[in-house]
């Protein structure tokens, strides 16, 4: 089997991290970024097309204000930051998730890489901010109701394919390997719809040690699976 074109990453475990090396969770989260500057470079080297990273979740603002606002305040530095080196290697930079709750600022932030990057074709990087997979179907589902209401849907035609344009992002394919650092066996309401044949790998690591060598043995680890999508090898009649 290929290099998976098409990777998911939740960064789980920033603030266990920290916590073991008695440290603010506010270190982890900044360890974390380094961390994903080395997984982008890696996986565009391993001509990976799409890398898709769970960055804030619907659920993240129930965790305490002083964390929230430094992880507001971290993804509008790191966007300065980062921006002229990512645009520099070609990547193509996407955010995913509801604007709601962010500030104008950020939002324009947003904007602005994703308009400069837009031309980039070595990587595109999926910046899941903001993001549940729950909100995103139901935002979809409410789409396609006002195109139905406005005559512009036929309910009977509608086919996957025609659901996915609904969703936040048209060009983010079927992900094909989901990968979860952190030591927990869940998807936590990431990308349902993408990864509904996604190949699924769990390490113990949390992510500030996440490295290029393990990002290499998820994708080797990838290539020996055996995909049937619902269906059968020659010879499995009886399985």
């Amino acid at each position: 089997m290929t290099t998976p074109k098409n990777i998911a990453i939740i960064m789980d475990g920033n603030g266990r991290w920290a916590e073991k090396r008695n440290k603010s969770r506010s270190a982890g989260h900044k360890e974390g970024v380094k961390t994903l500057k080395k997984i982008v470079k890696a996986a565009a080297n391993f001509k990976v097309e799409s890398l898709t990273v769970y960055a804030f979740s619907t659920e993240n603002w129930k965790r305490p204000k002083t964390e929230v606002d430094f992880l507001l305040t971290l993804m509008k530095r790191t966007i300065s930051n980062e921006i002229e080196e990512l645009l520099d290697r070609g990547v193509k930079i996407k955010f995913l998730g509801r604007k709601e709750n962010l500030s104008k600022n950020l939002i324009e932030e947003f904007n602005y890489i994703e308009e400069k990057s837009a031309e980039n074709k070595n990587l595109t990087l999926n910046i899941a901010f903001n993001y549940g997979g729950r909100a995103e179907i139901i935002d979809a589902a409410k789409k396609i109701a006002a195109d139905y209401k406005n005559n512009q849907l036929e309910l009977d035609n509608l086919q996957e394919n025609d659901f996915s344009s609904y969703l936040y992002s048209q060009d983010l394919k079927n992900v094909e390997l989901v990968i979860r650092t952190g030591g927990d066996l869940r998807l936590s309401n990431f990308l349902l719809w993408q990864s509904a044949y996604a190949e699924l790998y769990f390490t113990e690591k949390f992510w500030p040690d996440f490295n290029e060598d393990d990002l290499k043995n998820a994708i080797e680890d990838f290539k020996n699976r055996e995909r049937r999508f619902g269906g059968l090898k020659d010879g499995d009649a009886n399985a």
